[in-house]
């Protein structure tokens, strides 16, 4: 790791090298598609070099981007760039719901019945119960599946769901990827509500880390009705403290931006209306809690 990272390697960041192709999803999520889309390779490199990222790895995990779809490549003169495909741009809209809207509050379920057996794989947050039943949390982003739909709410006090949960979500594992995204990045929070100063180039590097490994907790959590998670579910938490420093480290990370990241027109700019909306409703989300938290201290009994 670079050692603008590594002073911060106590509980601030992982020390490891993140994968460099799922590193590279979070770089052009955060930071490019708000943008454009399209990104010099000399800045892609450049950047992840901060991260223990080599050359070599860059590229290689490039080329593998765009035999996937998810890139596509352009070369003027001697420079080569590239930009989210059509259908990448998609994805990374819906993730972008995950990390820049507040997680929404799932109340009730959707069932699928069938009359014939079914194996095939489903996809997310959807899980078999049966052969002939699946179930799903009931949110806008939960695509209908083939069959007879229905909507439940369990009743009080019939059946322990949260086992049934634990057990059919692999809810154990999305809780340790949430508790070493709270242990990762706890510490930077510390330093930033101290007096460390940190140039545009840090908070970058540190805001695109926080990024990575909180995409990576969110988009596994299914995010079931309430009543499924123990008090302690550390889900929470890790939002509080993805927003907090996300906000804190905008307007340095932004700048860095500007400064160093070529598309084919020039600079990308540090600030335009989309980065804008996106730290925007961040701060919303802390000014909501704030007054959640002033409303049941001065009702509190």
């Amino acid at each position: 790791m670079n050692k603008a990272l590594g002073q911060f390697s106590d509980q601030a960041a992982p020390a490891d090298a993140p994968r460099a192709p799922a590193f590279l999803v979070t770089l052009y999520g955060d930071v490019v598609e708000p943008r454009g889309g399209t990104l010099w390779m000399g800045s892609l490199i450049e950047c992840c070099a901060m991260h223990g990222l080599s050359e070599s790895l860059v590229r290689t995990a490039v080329s593998r981007l765009v035999g996937a779809g998810r890139l596509e490549g352009m070369r003027i003169g001697r420079k080569s760039y590239y930009r989210l495909s059509d259908a990448a741009r998609d994805e990374f809209r819906e993730a972008s719901r995950l990390l820049f809207l507040p997680p929404p509050i799932t109340e009730d379920w959707l069932f699928c019945l069938t009359e014939t057996p079914q194996e095939a794989d489903l996809p997310a947050p959807w899980v078999r119960l049966s052969p002939n039943v699946a179930i799903a949390p009931n949110r806008e982003d939960v695509a209908p599946i083939d069959g007879v739909m229905m909507r439940a709410r369990q009743l009080d006090g019939c059946g322990d769901l949260r086992s049934l949960a634990w057990e059919k979500w692999g809810l154990d594992k999305v809780s340790q990827i949430y508790e070493m995204f709270l242990e990762r990045h706890r510490g930077l929070q510390e330093r930033l509500d101290g007096d460390v100063v940190l140039s545009p180039e840090e908070a970058l590097a540190f805001r695109l880390r926080l990024v990575h490994d909180y995409r990576h907790a969110a988009l596994g959590d299914p995010r079931l009705p309430l009543e499924c998670y123990p008090p302690e579910w550390p889900a929470e938490q890790a939002r509080r403290l993805f927003v907090t420093i996300y906000v804190g480290l905008s307007d340095l990370a932004d700048t860095c931006v500007g400064q160093s990241f070529l598309n084919d027109d020039g600079a990308l700019l540090a600030h335009n209306v989309e980065t804008e909306r996106r730290v925007f409703q961040l701060k919303r989300e802390i000014a909501a809690w704030d007054e959640y938290r002033l409303l049941t201290k001065h009702y509190t009994f």
